[in-house]
């Protein structure tokens, strides 16, 4: 059977709001509360789902790196948002704490160092994820989980 996420969110929102009430002080309870943290999908492709749950449709499929912000926690399912403002629930398996962007404008160049004065090495449209190896002032290292590497201004990407 295949159940729609309806209203399991009032019921996330509701919990959280007890919670912050007690004021119990986990992790937990603090995204539940209205509290956000950023994670990374870690693995080649996760499935976004419309609830907690495999049960729940796939709406969408995110690639290594891909960065999300949670919203909420339901067990194991974290509930969270994207660049784009979109929303869904990803096994807490399939995601850590590694350092990413996702490009959020079309045809950005990345180039082979830190300024505008470095060679582009390749263009990216957005939607591309990248994990952060290092930052040096306003500009960006990145990989991209096939190995491509390059350098971005950070006004480019979320």
């Amino acid at each position: 059977m295949v159940r729609r996420f309806t209203s399991g969110f009032a019921d996330i929102i509701l919990a959280g709001l007890v919670l912050a009430a007690v004021g119990l002080g986990s992790p937990a309870a603090q995204v539940q509360a209205g509290g956000t943290e950023r994670y990374s999908v870690t693995v080649a492709t996760a499935n976004i789902r419309s609830g907690p749950g495999t049960g729940y449709d796939i709406l969408w499929k995110a690639e290594r790196f891909y960065p999300l912000l949670v919203v909420a926690k339901k067990g194991a399912w974290y509930k969270f948002k994207d660049f784009e403002g979109d929303q869904g629930w990803i096994h807490k398996s399939l995601i850590g704490k590694v350092k990413s962007v996702i490009v959020k404008s079309d045809k950005c160049n990345v180039r082979s160092g830190p300024g505008t004065k470095y060679k582009v090495v390749f263009t990216v449209d957005s939607g591309v994820p990248f994990k952060v190896i290092e930052r040096k002032g306003q500009w960006l290292h990145i990989r991209h989980s096939d190995g491509d590497s390059g350098w971005i201004h950070s006004s480019l990407v979320w």
